[in-house]
């Protein structure tokens, strides 16, 4: 039986889309799959790992009838795309077997049963809905996800905290060491919800989602969190446990306060990185009258040293601060400009925030050198 006929980047692009959840390594064979369902003209493509699902639908089936496979995604994405984009794909059954076909190319892959794909069963009723436009809600997971912790034994740490309050949106991460917290307008919340979407979602949706104005609609039922928008529909599993109150976190009581260019501190850093030990890497901040000294030392007795003109007419200040937490948060922001806020004291936190916005606060704990 025909199922599909149509452009290879047509079928590509929706499998590329739901393939990027699958796992290479995975506890049942049928999780390597995709499900292919089609019902007359309307074909789906979903995948999942157990925690979360990818469904994306595109018109390009062939004839009236109804058919349900699962295949190798792995191996049916890269068949499509070491193909020449000239003619048709068509895809058929036969003898529990999906062929691939185009041109004089021919493909035979093993299939397995679409009974036996674990799809995840969604609720008849959604506590929280609302919608964003995409870039939007790109710019909140970008503002926050460098923050999340990586394998935590805290495994609520392992995700990021969606905030759903009346008339805002909150984007918050913290892996223990610093805290990226982001906030956004949004109609229609009527109560306040809180909920840890799981790292790989966030991953996920970033890779997904681009920056147009089209709209993303996000539905929260009690342990699940739906996405939708153009053909695409991601479905998330939500991590339980209590997040860190994040607003004890937020230090705001700082007084000191310098501005310095993003790029440039950026280059410093990077500079700066280079010399640093491996294992630690700790450079080291001195705050002088209108000078920022940024220096790192490593076991081999290298070291760096750079230099930033800043406008700072406070006390002298000397800490450490580990790298990665500071370059993290620069190559996502896209400002000119970045606002340190500091105590005088080398044990405080950092507060970094952009000039004239409210919604970013990015929280750094101090390092020992």
């Amino acid at each position: 039986m025909q199922l599909v006929q149509t452009p290879r980047e047509a079928l590509l692009k929706p499998l590329s889309t739901v393939a990027g959840i699958v796992e290479r390594r995975h506890t049942l064979p049928i999780l390597a799959n995709i499900l292919l369902r089609k019902e007359a003209g309307r074909v789906s493509f979903i995948a999942t790992d157990l925690e979360v699902q990818i469904t994306t639908h595109a018109d390009f089936g062939v004839g009236q009838d109804s058919e349900s496979l699962t295949v190798a995604a792995k191996k049916l994405v890269d068949i499509l795309r070491a193909l020449p984009d000239t003619g048709d794909v068509r895809l058929s059954t036969a003898s529990g077997k999906l062929a691939v076909q185009a041109g004089k190319s021919r493909f035979s892959l093993q299939t397995l049963a679409a009974t036996e794909f674990p799809t995840m069963t969604q609720p008849d009723r959604w506590d929280v809905s609302l919608t964003l436009p995409r870039k939007t809600l790109k710019h909140l997971f970008n503002m926050a996800h460098f923050a999340m912790a990586q394998q935590d034994i805290r495994y609520y740490l392992n995700g990021m905290l969606m905030v759903f309050e009346p008339g805002m949106l909150r984007a918050v991460a913290t892996d223990g060491h610093r805290l990226a917290h982001c906030s956004t307008p949004a109609d229609g919340i009527a109560a306040r919800h809180e909920v840890i979407v799981p790292r790989k979602t966030v991953l996920e949706m970033q890779r997904l989602l681009d920056d147009s104005e089209d709209p993303v609609t996000i539905d929260v039922a009690p342990g699940q969190i739906r996405f939708s928008f153009g053909h695409v529909e991601l479905v998330s599993k939500l991590v339980e446990g209590k997040f860190p109150d994040f607003n004890r976190v937020i230090p705001t009581n700082y007084t000191r306060h310098f501005d310095v260019s993003r790029e440039i501190l950026q280059g410093s850093l990077q500079r700066a990185a280079i010399l640093t030990t491996d294992k630690f890497r700790s450079v080291r901040l001195q705050l002088g009258q209108n000078l920022l000294k940024i220096s790192s030392t490593n076991a081999e007795q290298e070291e760096a040293q750079e230099e930033i003109d800043i406008d700072y007419s406070h006390e002298s200040l000397d800490v450490g601060f580990n790298v990665s937490y500071l370059l993290d948060f620069l190559s996502n922001v896209k400002a000119e400009t970045v606002r340190w806020s500091i105590m005088p004291d080398a044990n405080a936190s950092a507060l970094i925030t952009l000039p004239d916005d409210e919604a970013f606060k990015y929280v750094v704990m101090p390092m020992r050198i």
